[in-house]
């Protein structure tokens, strides 16, 4: 089956889960920098999902630019990454508008824990479908900041216990991690044989 429709369905729901955030966000009743100050916690909460929500969203049409086929098990894979991504929202409100106390951080950071190993089964699926000779494996690699990236969750997950704050430090930080901009895909697909595909 090709990538197209699967694609556009989850940038779709991505699209969906953001426009969600920004319409639990609420408009401060007085028109002054204090009135803004009071809703600073929910707005970076959202800046911190909406980041993440991006992150996914580019490294999944990456993921999806050197696969030139999916199986019926991809699309299952694809659905359970989607499943924990739309939970983000409700646990972003969650979280933020109660101030970061221990359980609802630490359950963001179980969240985004799991979209990461949705994402890593998703990967894993696709690479089964592929073939371990095609550009997907080339462009994976060692994959080291997928592998850093559960062990650190992991790690926030317990520190909101401690210190709510250095949970989401952590988590700020494997966002962080993801933004500097990765070039497998890219160096993968400008040097295939065929040349750079659209996208």
């Amino acid at each position: 089956m090709p990538t197209d429709r699967l694609e556009a369905f989850s940038d779709g729901v991505i699209a969906i889960l953001i426009t969600i955030m920004v319409l639990e966000l609420h408009v401060p009743e007085e028109t002054t920098w204090a009135a803004l100050r009071g809703e600073l916690p929910v707005l970076l909460a959202y800046v911190l999902s909406f980041v993440y929500l991006g992150i996914y969203w580019n490294n999944h049409h990456h993921m999806l630019a050197v696969v030139d086929r999916v199986s019926g098990g991809v699309l299952w894979a694809n659905l359970h990454l989607l499943f924990w991504l739309s939970l983000v929202p409700f646990l972003t409100g969650w979280m933020s508008e109660n101030d970061f106390p221990p359980v609802p951080t630490a359950a963001y950071g179980i969240v985004l824990l799991a979209a990461a190993l949705a994402y890593y089964l998703l990967q894993a699926t696709l690479l089964r479908a592929c073939g371990p000779d095609s550009l997907l494996a080339t462009a994976v690699g060692r994959d080291a900041k997928g592998k850093l990236s559960p062990v650190l969750y992991c790690l926030g997950i317990g520190l909101s216990f401690v210190n709510r704050w250095l949970g989401v430090a952590v988590y700020v930080l494997v966002a962080l991690i993801w933004l500097v901009p990765d070039r497998r895909v890219e160096r993968v697909v400008t040097n295939r044989p065929d040349g750079p595909v659209a996208g």
